[in-house]
């Protein structure tokens, strides 16, 4: 199928899921993941209205974005966060997903002038393999973070488990908005959290069913990379 066909389907696969989860398919935008793609089919999205593009490396990012100077596009980086990195990334791209520990909420601090938006990955299953703040973790370093006065926490981001049947993953996005709430629960100054990163090509709709604001497609849009 072609990416238009794709996006149309997704499109319509996020609408039903609104509608059964009572909420409004404008409170849910679509990050279309530029891994692997070439600036022909990412230009493709672009005309298709998407506006939000998600890379996982910068390398990869620094080879896409210049085709794009000018575009009206926000350029998320949803790919692990390395320190030595963090300088560059905060100067390529417009926000940040993946924040994913105490440290690095540190150096994002130590760099910026004026305070920047980000997104606080979550370890959601507590798996060895990645990387992202335990649901704990963070609680006991919410008393911290809400003193680096030059970061705002305005969301939450996750990759649970994968599982075929996808009412497997329920639970992980479930146990991810618990957390929203209890978190503006806590009426944290720099912490209100307004946005939910979860769901990416094959779990996106219950995602959405479970309050995802930011879904993250890439195979779903972009069709199978190849080998």
């Amino acid at each position: 199928m072609a990416i238009w066909e794709n996006f149309e389907l997704i499109r319509g696969n996020i609408e039903k899921a609104c509608q059964r989860a009572k909420r409004s398919p404008q409170q849910v935008q679509v990050l279309a993941v530029c891994k692997d793609q070439g600036p022909e089919k990412i230009r493709q999205v672009l005309d298709l209205g998407i506006r939000l593009l998600g890379e996982n490396k910068t390398q990869e990012a620094e080879l896409h974005m210049p085709h794009f100077a000018g575009t009206q596009v926000n350029w998320h980086f949803i790919g692990k966060l390395q320190k030595n990195k963090i300088n560059k990334i905060l100067g390529m791209f417009d926000f940040i997903e993946s924040v994913d520990g105490v440290k690095s909420l540190e150096h994002i601090h130590k760099r910026v002038d004026d305070a920047v938006e980000v997104f606080i990955e979550i370890n959601i299953a507590d798996e060895k393999s990645k990387s992202g703040f335990t649901i704990e973790g963070l609680k006991k370093a919410i008393p911290y973070i809400s003193n680096l006065n030059k970061v705002t926490v305005s969301g939450l981001m996750a990759i649970p488990p994968y599982f075929e049947d996808t009412e497997k993953v329920r639970p992980y996005f479930s146990r991810l908005r618990d957390l929203q709430d209890s978190i503006n629960q806590m009426a944290i100054p720099n912490m209100k959290i307004s946005h939910l990163s979860m769901g990416m090509s094959h779990d996106y709709e219950v995602a959405v069913e479970e309050g995802a604001t930011i879904v993250r497609i890439g195979t779903a849009l972009f069709g199978r990379r190849k080998p």
